[in-house]
């Protein structure tokens, strides 16, 4: 391994480092992070070494470097929050048609018992997970496949755990069709996101596979065992413990049990065709995808063009689908499903952009866009530090790592976290030599499992999760802890390998 030397550090990077840690203490006590992050691109640009003679013109230096800043974050993630826009908004006008629940309606045949249930559903869950993203998939698999669940003997509870695990743990904390974890991860860390991918892949899995198998054994023990009934986990629901998130179907989560879902709309004529040609359609691209990145890799599909495929189809997709459900009076409904999606995108991304905004400046070549040429990246430099310091101690680099991934999710949003980890692994990794991918997709997959969430009571994909299934969030958190800890622990020690 290459010997860096140690970077000589200004009073800008103390400054980088000092609002780091009041982000961290922010977090502990479950506080916003995003003044911190503006106060702390303000002093940086009102210390940057720029060509501005009195503090007047530094001053409003200063401000304009917040602005800056933000722009810089916001062109960083805005193919991000469109493709997501997208997506979601083709979903909505599938909903019109009925369509949606068609496409998950055949795995009610393999709900035959408890356990066919549990895995039917989670499975179910991680595919519309991975197409449309959590939230606006669980409003989708929950309101059709629970109450089916129940019926044939799985807990509410072991039914909010399975879509919890597999959709805002392993599909969400891997991100594998829409890549907007990957991106925000891989664009704070100083790499390229289909590098990372194949990490944030197999950590999901790891940490998804370990959780899921311990989760199981401790459903089926306490179903056999008599600790746990359907009808004691039917009073496990408390409704003031959390309201409702407003993206999930709030017919469903009413303080009443699952089972008591209304039932399906009417249907479109042409919602079989849709329910059929969508998934058809965005499976045959992922396929497709797959297939040229591994035997056909000049003409592979990856980064922005998988992103603008992805979203162009779903584009398509959303105006096929409004013409089908309003006939010409589509030029004025569509309308309706974007504005729906782009709200559910903004909501989601808005509060992480000044966080993002802070963090890439940790990045030399975001610094220099931002602050002007020859900046420096404050983050990078701190790093090359540490890294010179602990001499490549893997063992402490990973476990830190997922340490960090944990505690920046425990704000309940798992994505603002993202722009934290990703810019230290870049820091960390270089400056100790190792491969920045495997620290980045750790702590990816770690702040993710926490707060997208599975750990964090408060999160909002605990609240939706647990709201659809009608169970307490807080009782599901109970039930996922030590599972998704020791898949966590799990992962640490697989990076600590691959290092």
């Amino acid at each position: 391994m290459e010997q860096l030397e140690q970077v000589q550090l200004t009073a800008s990077h103390w400054v980088f480092l000092l609002v780091i840690l009041a982000i961290f203490v922010s977090i502990g006590f479950r506080k916003g992070v995003i003044i911190p992050s503006l106060a702390g691109i303000f002093l940086l640009g009102l210390l940057a070494n720029a060509p501005h003679d009195g503090g007047l013109n530094q001053g409003i230096f200063g401000i304009q470097v917040v602005f800056k800043a933000l722009l810089n974050a916001g062109n960083e993630l805005f193919d991000i929050m469109l493709v997501i826009a997208l997506m979601v908004a083709m979903l909505k006008s599938l909903q019109q048609l009925g369509a949606d629940r068609l496409m998950v309606a055949p795995m009610k045949k393999l709900m035959v018992g408890p356990w066919t249930a549990f895995f039917a559903l989670g499975i179910t869950m991680y595919i519309a997970a991975a197409f449309f993203w959590p939230t606006p998939a669980v409003a989708l698999v929950g309101t059709v496949l629970i109450p089916v669940a129940m019926q044939v003997g799985l807990p509410a509870i072991g039914a909010a755990m399975a879509v919890n695990l597999f959709g805002h743990g392993m599909a969400l904390s891997a991100d594998p069709v829409i890549q907007g974890a990957s991106r925000l991860t891989a664009g704070a860390a100083g790499i390229e996101t289909t590098t990372l991918v194949p990490y944030t892949l197999l950590f999901s899995f790891t940490v998804g596979v370990v959780a899921v198998a311990l989760a199981f054994r401790n459903l089926r023990r306490d179903m056999r065992s008599g600790v746990l009934t359907i009808s004691e986990t039917d009073t496990l629901f408390a409704p003031q413990a959390s309201e409702p998130p407003k993206s999930v179907n709030a017919a469903a989560v009413q303080p009443t049990t699952v089972a008591e879902a209304p039932e399906p709309l009417e249907t479109h004529r042409y919602a079989r065709l849709f329910a059929v040609a969508v998934p058809v359609i965005l499976l045959g691209i992922a396929a497709l995808m797959i297939y040229r990145g591994l035997f056909q890799p000049d003409q592979a599909i990856r980064g922005g063009d998988a992103t603008a495929l992805l979203g162009g189809t779903a584009t398509l997709l959303l105006v096929l689908a409004s013409f089908a459900a309003h006939g010409h009076h589509a030029l004025d409904g569509i309308s309706n499903s974007i504005r729906e999606g782009f709200f559910f995108a903004i909501k989601i991304f808005a509060p992480i952009i000044p966080i993002a905004g802070f963090f890439l400046l940790g990045h030399p070549d975001h610094a220099e866009a931002v602050i002007g040429v020859g900046s420096t990246g404050y983050l990078f430099d701190i790093g090359h530090n540490i890294g010179y310091l602990i001499e490549g101690n893997v063992f402490l680099l990973a476990f830190g790592m997922a340490l960090i991934g944990l505690l920046s999710g425990m704000d309940g949003s798992g994505f603002s976290g993202l722009p934290l980890v990703g810019s230290l692994s870049g820091a960390l990794g270089i400056g100790a030599g190792v491969d920045v991918n495997v620290l980045a997709a750790l702590g990816q997959v770690a702040a993710i499992f926490a707060g997208g969430g599975t750990l964090a009571a408060w999160a909002f994909g605990v609240a939706a999760d647990a709201g659809i299934a009608g169970v307490n969030p807080a009782a599901l958190v109970r039930r996922n802890f030590v599972p998704v800890i020791s898949g966590i622990v799990v992962a640490a020690l697989l990076a600590i390998l691959l290092m």
